[in-house]
Order: structure tokens, then C-alpha cells, then sequence
């Protein structure tokens, strides 16, 4: 295989193992990690909430009583570490790998942004090669001791969640998408990305779904009507959750703060997410 090689045999003309053999891309987890279950969160576009869903099923799945990490996969955009104040934090290491640093809740993070010298303005200017060779090294390198972790993925269906869908075992993943009419296009990309890679897609959230009036409680749809349980029951997904225009919400991850979310917008999406792996609603 090339040394440039960035996994998408679409645009490869060689006839390397890699082709024959997809199955041989998983990357091995550390030798000291326990990683029992991995979900990833994707979106079609970008600027529609993803990172935003990671953070708040990461919390849930934390206060639920298990031990969960956040891998942030989306290298040119990490968002993750700002969500739960983590700046100004130190990543240490040995020969064995990376220690994730924990939020104060204990949730472990991996992330670009913890590796930029508490810089969190720092653009990160690379060739995607490089974008999905760092994504492997936060798996292979870093030392997880999580019940479930959660890859929060790079918008699209290009190079880097390539990456992710053949190098990292996961269980299934999230699509989140936002109610514009380009919904159902961007969605179905998604989904058949997954259905290409094999990977089940565990459900949908809609994001910016719609905003509360303060008075009458009456719901606006902002973006227009949405036709997210239409998509969802045309591919048979379960629809996770709407999650609204919330100012209180966007205030806390602006601060840091998402782990004092106080708000039932994900509550069933994830024991719906838990109890497809075989988990309980809190851990006993």
C-alpha cells in the first residue's frame, strides 16, 4: 500500500490488500484500552449540531453511571473541548500511550484542540492524509478505559469519515441533520455511506428543529416544516429526538458548561441508544 495512501480505493487505481481485503483497515484499539461499545455522530453537511449532540450523549450516558469517552475526530473543526470548558489542559503519555484528560464530570477526551499548546484559535493546516492519520493515532494511541465512546466525526462523506468507517469497530452510528429542504438528500448520503461500510445507523436527530416561544409556548419551525419522521420511517431508523433553538443550551456549551444541562431533548434518544447495546437506562 502507498505511503499516501488515504484508504478510498474510489479514486485508487491500485490493485493493493487493502482493496481485496477492507476488512484487514480496522486499526487495533491501544493494547491497554477496554473500549466496550463505540458510536459514531455524523452529519451530511456541517453547522448542524453534531458536536452539540455528542456533548449532550456523552452527558447522558455519563449521569446514566457509565464511564464514557469522546474521540474528536473532526481535526479541522474540534469543537468538543470547548463544549466542556477543557482548555488550558495538559495531555500526558508514556511508551504506553496517551492519557485522555477527564471533564469534571469524568467524561475522557481526545481531542486536536488539547494538543495545541492551549491555543484553541490555532488552525490546523493539513493535507488530508495527515487528518486521518491523527484520527487513528486518537484510537491506536490513545488509552481508553470507557463502557462507551463516542466518535464525534468531520462533517460529509469525504477522506477522514472514510477513516473512521474502516479503521475504528463501530457499533453504529448517529446521523444528526437540521429541518432545511435539502434534509432528505443530505440525510440518504449519510445512510448510504453507512449502508456501503456496513455499519448500522442506530437513529436520527434533528437539530435546530424548531423555537419555543417564551409566552405561549407555541412551537415556530424557524427552517421551515420538518419532514424528519418522514426520513426516519422511510429508512426504517428510529427517530432519536427534535431538539429545539434553545439560547440556555447554546449559552452553556459558549461557557463551557454543557455537562449542567438541564433539559429532556435527548433523554429517550439515549436509552433508545443504550438499550441497543445491551445496556440499561443506569448502570446497576
Amino acid at each position: 500500500m502507498a505511503e499516501e495512501c488515504t484508504h478510498d480505493c474510489s479514486t485508487c487505481g491500485s490493485n493493493c490488500a487493502s482493496r481485496n481485503a477492507p476488512q484487514d483497515l480496522k486499526t487495533p484499539a491501544n493494547k491497554q484500552s477496554r473500549i466496550d461499545h463505540v458510536i459514531g455522530v455524523m452529519s451530511g453537511k456541517g453547522g448542524v449540531g453534531k458536536s452539540l449532540v455528542t456533548s449532550m450523549l456523552g452527558v447522558l450516558f455519563s449521569r446514566a453511571g457509565y464511564k464514557v469517552g469522546i474521540l474528536d475526530a473532526d481535526i479541522t473543526g474540534p469543537s468538543i473541548p470547548k463544549a466542556f470548558g477543557m482548555k488550558d489542559v495538559q495531555v500526558y503519555g508514556d511508551e504506553n500511550g496517551m492519557i485522555p484528560p477527564a471533564t469534571k464530570t469524568g467524561i475522557d477526551l481526545m481531542s486536536v484542540n488539547l494538543l495545541l499548546g492551549g491555543d484553541e484559535t490555532k488552525p490546523v493546516v493539513w493535507r488530508g492524509s495527515l487528518i486521518a492519520g491523527t484520527v487513528q493515532q486518537f484510537w491506536k494511541d490513545t488509552i481508553w478505559d470507557v463502557d462507551v465512546l463516542l466518535v464525534d466525526c468531520p462533517p460529509g462523506t469525504g477522506d477522514v469519515p472514510l477513516t473512521v468507517f474502516q479503521s475504528i469497530p463501530l457499533d453504529g452510528i448517529v446521523i444528526v441533520s437540521s429541518p432545511q429542504e435539502l434534509v432528505s438528500m443530505i440525510v440518504s448520503k449519510a445512510a448510504n455511506m453507512a449502508k456501503m461500510m456496513n455499519i448500522p445507523v442506530l437513529g436520527l436527530v434533528e437539530n435546530l428543529s424548531y423555537v419555543k416561544c417564551p409566552d405561549c409556548g407555541k412551537e415556530i419551525p424557524v427552517f421551515g416544516e420538518s419532514h424528519i419522521q418522514e426520513i426516519a420511517d422511510g429508512f426504517g431508523y428510529d427517530l432519536l429526538a427534535r431538539i429545539p433553538i434553545d439560547p440556555k443550551l447554546s449559552a452553556l456549551v459558549d461557557r463551557g458548561m454543557i455537562e449542567l444541562m438541564e433539559n429532556e431533548y435527548l433523554d429517550k434518544g439515549a436509552e433508545t441508544l443504550l438499550k441497543k447495546m445491551n445496556l440499561g437506562s443506569v448502570k446497576e
